[in-house]
């Protein structure tokens, strides 16, 4: 699996469990990996299978959503040696409220040597591109922003993230019991089958670039460039095709 996957991010550097390889890897995966939901709308089931998601993401060069991504990850930093578990976050819903437990799943790394702790994530589309040091209230800046890991009670923490390091918008709330992948079955099959899930309602396709993002919907193609949008309305599903080809070598 680790040539596959290094292939597959195309990293080719040191792979010691450190805090540069981590960061390295984390940027080279969201560079290399879409996040993707196109299964769901041709009603192939997305398995928390490790044989299935090895051929899907790295044999087929495909994507995935959360679960499929960040488990995969995992994954991949487990063989590298890395200390990481599974942890369940409920991503915010704009109005204050937060969706159920292990609505996404994400990340924690632990370096005993530096006495650091980082949380990861390669699997929430637009999100920080570097792992973030698990530092309450420190703002962190990246390519994609500013983000701040906040405390909301005794055991929760909550992801902010900003376009200017001033106002700051809630991501999703965590806890950082650790969780297996069996935890997360019930929420994978609601987020691939139920009407009231985002996932079943919309078509998405999402890869970072090194200076922004290109994201494929349903209506439209969005090309974001040092901030700068683009905004492509598309005719038909044709050209939906076309573009999902061109844009993320994905090919249905």
């Amino acid at each position: 699996m680790l040539k596959n996957y290094l292939q597959r991010i195309n990293y080719s550097g040191k792979l010691t469990p450190t805090v540069k390889v981590l960061t390295e890897i984390h940027r080279h995966h969201l560079l290399s990996i879409p996040f993707e939901n196109l299964d769901i709308h041709l009603n192939k089931k997305l398995k928390l299978d490790k044989d299935h998601l090895f051929k899907k993401i790295l044999i087929e060069k495909r994507g995935g959503y959360c679960y499929e991504l960040n488990g995969m990850f995992y994954l991949l930093l487990k063989e590298l040696g890395f200390k990481v578990k599974m942890i369940s976050a409920r991503v915010s819903d704009g109005k204050g409220g937060w969706g159920p437990e292990y609505d996404h799943m994400a990340l924690i790394v632990y370096f005993k040597k530096e006495e650091k702790t980082y949380l990861a994530d390669a699997g929430f589309g637009d999100n920080f591109m570097c792992p973030l040091l698990f530092e309450s209230e420190l703002i962190q800046k990246d390519d994609a922003g500013f983000f701040k890991i906040t405390k909301a009670d005794d055991d929760e923490y909550i992801l902010m993230n900003s376009a200017d390091g001033i106002d700051f918008t809630e991501g999703y709330k965590f806890k950082t019991v650790e969780r297996q992948w069996n935890d997360f079955e019930e929420m994978n099959e609601y987020q691939q089958t139920s009407e009231k899930s985002h996932f079943t309602k919309n078509r998405i396709c999402s890869i970072a670039t090194p200076d922004g993002r290109i994201s494929l919907s349903n209506t439209k193609l969005t090309l974001t460039k040092s901030g700068e949008k683009k905004i492509t309305e598309l005719n038909d599903e044709m050209e939906f095709d076309k573009l999902l080809s061109e844009y993320f070598r994905i090919k249905l």
